[in-house]
């Protein structure tokens, strides 16, 4: 069983006559995970309300993407931070003026239901509103981590590995739409869009990928489009 996450089975030991027994209890752990989450979405999906779970790497340009995606998208937004530590990234979200609210997980490497939960009581989204949740930087555990959302968007960039997809599968593909973000920088790097994608297809062949660079504004319409796509 993984010790931060709880993910996983469990087997116990036990000794008869002579004899040594094995006996495997296969606990889905995650069950209760998954029923708040569900409550999450029943909520939200009563309110009309459109969550986006954001994952990816440390410094893939999460915040950036938010940022610019705040100021440019037509229709309110809200935004769920989600970080082991501070109230950086929390505070460039407040300074669009964007109703914001800050999860800090300590040792924690994801966010869960639970803790979406809570944090939708404190932000109390408006109606209609689409609502990103900024995840822990982490390329695995938050795959596993139902936390009611709508939709799950993964972001790389083209300053990390092309391998990325083959390297960290299940992230892949568990995602619904890949964003390969910085394309700015893409003459000055090492990064093969085209085998990224294969990669992507490889893994997760109904996941839309979309290229562009927050910083710029390159191609961010299509971006737009598949967050109001609902």
């Amino acid at each position: 069983m993984c010790a931060t996450c709880g993910c996983g089975s469990v087997s116990a030991g036990s000794v008869s006559a002579g004899s040594v027994e094995t006996v495997t209890l296969e606990q889905k752990v995650l069950a209760r995970n998954d029923e708040l989450a569900a409550h999450n979405r029943a909520s939200l999906a009563a309110r009309g309300i459109r969550a986006v779970n954001l994952m990816s790497s440390p410094g893939s340009g999460k915040t950036t993407l938010l940022e610019r995606t705040i100021r440019e998208m037509p229709g309110p937004v809200a935004v769920i931070e989600g970080d082991q530590e501070t109230a950086l990234d929390a505070d460039r979200i407040r300074a669009t003026g964007c109703p914001v609210t800050q999860v800090n997980t300590g040792a924690g490497c994801h966010l869960d239901a639970a803790m979406m939960h809570d944090a939708l009581h404190r932000l109390d989204p408006a109606p209609g509103s689409v609502l990103f949740v900024e995840n822990v930087g982490n390329l695995v555990c938050p795959a596993l981590f139902d936390l009611g959302e709508n939709t799950k968007v993964v972001i790389i960039s083209v300053t990390e590995g092309t391998d990325k997809p083959l390297k960290y599968p299940y992230m892949f593909a568990a995602a619904d739409l890949i964003v390969v973000n910085k394309l700015d920088l893409l003459p000055y790097v090492d990064f093969d869009l085209p085998l990224c994608r294969a990669h992507v297809k490889s893994v997760n062949p109904a996941a839309a990928v979309i290229a562009l660079s927050a910083r710029t504004g390159e191609n961010m319409d299509a971006w737009y489009a598949r967050v109001a796509d609902r």
